[in-house]
């Protein structure tokens, strides 16, 4: 009893909680080979003594450090994607931050209009919110770091350095089989595939035990991955979206065992495709295996489970058909689809003035405060309030105590290291251990970021060893910058209104129901922005709280399917609005009366924390979609109520 009187609070605990990933060991030849190579080779080149040889590598080794922490697991365009908007925004980040030198109005308006485009551009998906932190980085380095070389050939080497770092991505790429996420989901279709084959076999409790411990697995790992993608992400949503419609195909074939029912051989074999498909990002081949009309009831259970699921990954038949419900929306919905997420989007307005307050104060403290590195207090804020809509409180705590663990780190390298070879085979070794502190815990990365970039620093401007107290300083009063501008002044921040705009993205999903097959195209274009607006709002709050400590994290987790299936279902409506213009049977309004009753239902659920009931929607034509898409949120809903084991 007394050492649990004494253990910390737990959302304490998780600040200071390390992960169990596995050392990712592509990751430490690649980090290790991208950050140190420009240096390493003016080192060959042996021109370490040379100042603009010596800005070269430095810069060369910025760029690099761009391009080297973008890419975080996915698909390789994905990959890219992230690459190029870290490198190319902080290449703009590098020239703006020349106009936010001096002291005066400028560069508060500069650092001012930085801010606000940052903070609105990090809406729009995960890789625009990594390049808008770029952004903010490089133009607070560009505002006082002063190097020997001109601009452009700063800018041309920093390039330089990201090409390096973006070559190394696609060599390790090509050594990769498949992508873990997409793994780890494909693996849950194989195991319900072995579950199916195993019926009536002394195999079959394994078999179980497999499938649960992959479908735990693939929740995990998704999850996992969306905590900590820096904004929303299309992959990991359709990754999300097959585990949450392979629950009828479980449940099929868990009641298929219970009845000791040997299983339809394609069904077997389908359950496989689809595992295999998945994994690797390919085709289905084949036809989806035909309704069951009759027969034992798991059999149709399992039958329908899998029609599901192959409607999701893909039957080229499939899609051929559906070619003209898939086409691209009008560019003018897609215009105000983007101002939705950004300046339609409450909170996208209200977090763009907590960074740019921040950033503008931090300005200020940098113009009038007696610093010594000035440029290390904007470091530091853009860091703790990088604009992905993450925890303020905990980033702030776990950034402030790894930056001052870096900082006292890295000072005491540079005291007792000689400049040249020896400082770039200790900024080689940090960079081996970031993939893995990246992995671990927000604070223990900082811990070994922070002598990196310290080291890289030191050699583009040489300081006094003396310099470790201004940088502990500098550190503080950037997270103190923090906790007040961007965390103490808005309560609204404190709290978790995550079932509140759950509710909210539910009610505007049935209006918009409503409008599409009742109302006018101006009702409906109305009602289709205020549902994607809702859902902004939600995957907004769903950001912030996986980010915070639990309990708010850990429901924010368990809700992370639900929030993706009310997705799916608004593009499905979407879909299905494209597709009666082209010419699609409109849908009885009986039919959709019943679909709008579920819906209605769903809202329910989630404000009465109630178990919906198990009757399913059963919708043809252009409804049936969104109708499988409602009984796959109502499933998800029923899962998550209190009580249910």
């Amino acid at each position: 009893m007394a050492d649990r009187g004494l253990r910390a609070p737990a959302w304490l605990e998780e600040l200071v909680r390390t992960g169990r990933s596995p050392v990712p060991w592509r990751d430490v030849v690649r980090f290790a080979l991208s950050l140190a190579g420009p240096l390493a080779l003016v080192g060959l080149l042996g021109r370490l003594d040379d100042p603009a040889a010596l800005g070269a590598g430095v810069f060369g080794t910025t760029g690099a450090l761009a391009a080297t922490l973008a890419p975080q697991g996915g698909p390789l365009r994905t990959r890219m994607r992230r690459v190029a908007a870290a490198g190319g925004m902080g290449t703009v980040g590098l020239l703006a931050g020349q106009a936010a030198t001096g002291e005066g109005w400028q560069p508060l308006l500069v650092i001012g209009l930085l801010s606000v485009v940052a903070a609105l551009v990090s809406s729009i998906d995960a890789a625009l919110s990594l390049g808008a932190l770029q952004l903010l980085i490089y133009a607070a380095l560009s505002s006082g770091l002063q190097t020997t070389l001109p601009l452009h050939t700063e800018i041309g080497f920093f390039l330089t350095g990201g090409l390096w770092a973006t070559a190394l991505v696609l060599v390790q790429a090509s050594t990769e089989d498949a992508d873990p996420d997409r793994e780890a989901v494909g693996a849950v279709f194989t195991a319900i595939g072995d579950l199916l084959a195993a019926v009536g076999t002394p195999g079959t409790d394994d078999a179980r035990r497999t499938l649960t411990a992959a479908l735990n697995t693939g929740y995990d790992r998704v999850i996992h991955s969306r905590s900590t993608s820096s904004g929303r992400s299309r992959e990991l949503a359709e990754l999300a979206g097959l585990l949450n419609a392979a629950a009828p195909l479980v449940e099929g074939a868990v009641a298929t065992v219970r009845a000791g029912v040997p299983a339809d051989p394609a069904d077997v074999a389908a359950t496989h495709a689809l595992g295999a498909a998945v994994a690797a990002r390919r085709p289905l081949v084949g036809d989806r295996p035909a309704a069951l009309e009759d027969g034992p009831s798991t059999l149709r259970a399992v039958r329908h489970g899998v029609r599901l699921v192959w409607d999701l990954v893909g039957d080229p038949d499939e899609r051929a058909s559906a070619a003209v419900v898939r086409a691209p929306l009008p560019w003018r919905l897609r215009a105000r689809d983007l101002l939705d997420r950004t300046t339609g989007n409450a909170d996208s307005r209200a977090f763009a003035v907590r960074l740019t307050l921040c950033m503008v104060v931090a300005e200020v403290a940098r113009q009038r405060l007696p610093i010594e590195r000035p440029y290390w207090v904007l470091l530091t804020v853009a860091v703790v309030l990088k604009p992905d809509f993450g925890s303020v409180f905990t980033r702030a705590v776990q950034r402030g105590a790894g930056t001052l663990l870096g900082v006292l780190l890295g000072s005491a390298l540079l005291a007792v290291l000689p400049r040249g070879g020896w400082v770039v085979l200790a900024l080689a070794l940090f960079a081996a251990v970031l993939p893995w502190a990246r992995n671990a815990n927000f604070g223990l990365f900082s811990v070994f970021q922070t002598p990196l970039v310290i080291m890289l620093l030191d050699l583009a401007a040489p300081s006094p060893s003396e310099l470790v107290g201004p940088r502990l300083v500098d550190t503080v009063i950037g997270c103190a910058i923090v906790l007040v501008f961007g965390y103490l002044l808005w309560p609204q921040t404190w709290r978790a209104p995550l079932d509140d705009a759950l509710r909210a993205a539910a009610v505007a999903l049935d209006r918009f129901v409503d409008a599409a097959f009742h109302g006018t195209p101006e009702e409906t274009r109305r009602a289709r922005r205020a549902s994607y607006r809702a859902l902004t709002e939600l995957q907004t709050q769903l950001q912030r709280r996986l980010a915070e400590p639990p309990p708010i994290s850990t429901r924010a987790a368990a809700w992370y399917p639900v929030i993706i299936q009310l997705e799916r279902t608004s593009d499905a409506v979407t879909e299905a609005v494209i597709a009666m213009r082209a010419g699609a049977e409109i849908p009885p309004r009986g039919q959709v009366n019943v679909l709008r009753r579920s819906i209605r239902e769903l809202d329910d659920d989630l404000r009465l924390h109630r178990f919906p009931d198990d009757t399913e929607i059963h919708a043809e034509g252009v409804l049936g979609p969104v109708a499988r898409e409602v009984d796959a949120a109502r499933r998800l809903v029923r899962a998550q109520a209190p009580g249910k084991h």
